[in-house]
């Protein structure tokens, strides 16, 4: 499998040059790094290609990197804090790959893939609605999870757990309404409990 996907790494190279900024193999699995740019053309050409056939888009995902740590012992992960990530499945050629494109911190935005793969149409309303991701040309992009009165983008790293606003129903108004959050943060602590000598006990 190792050949076969430093083959794969090696060829996405010399398609796509300089589209390619960046590659991974981990766990039996490639991940390119692909310039925001070039993300429509790199995708065209890996479903169309008679050497890659990605006919499958069986993923889209967005990421937050702003609590993420590296190895490094500087701390705190330099570049762009989001990403889009794609997963692409070659049935024909029983492989698998990853595409990631790093986004803007103050408004991530990326081309819409589902001109070229109708299936990416509910994973990119997923990712703007809980990334806050913008997929540029496509037809419907709204909230597919939250409510449609929702405030924020629940799976960014500095979104409240408690969130913003709260909805319940008013008897006296006969609807919907929403209000603050009346819920008070607190830290939970697990407590322990053990007996004495537990572990110690013969049968």
């Amino acid at each position: 499998m190792t050949e076969t996907l430093q083959a794969l790494a090696a060829h996405a190279r010399e398609t796509f040059g300089d589209a390619i900024v960046g590659e991974r193999m981990a766990h039996g699995e490639l991940t390119l790094d692909v310039q925001r740019a070039s993300l429509l053309k790199v995708c065209k050409r890996l479903r169309d290609d008679n050497l890659l056939r990605f006919d499958q888009l069986i993923d889209v995902c967005g990421v937050d990197y702003l609590s993420y740590r590296a190895e490094s012992p500087e701390g705190a992960r330099p570049g762009p804090r989001f990403a889009a990530v794609y997963h692409l499945l070659s049935v024909s050629r029983n492989q698998r790959l990853r595409l990631r494109v790093m986004l803007d911190d103050d408004l991530p935005m990326v081309d819409s893939l589902v001109d070229l793969w109708p299936a990416a149409n509910w994973f990119e309303r997923e990712a703007f609605d809980l990334f806050g991701i913008v997929f540029e040309g496509h037809p419907d992009l709204r909230r597919i999870l939250t409510d449609y009165g929702f405030i924020g983008h629940p799976f960014r790293k500095d979104f409240p757990l408690s969130g913003h606003v709260e909805m319940r129903y008013d008897p006296v108004q006969q609807r919907v309404v929403y209000q603050p959050v009346s819920i008070e943060p607190r830290v939970l602590v697990p407590r322990v409990i053990r007996e004495e000598g537990f572990g110690d006990r013969k049968p």
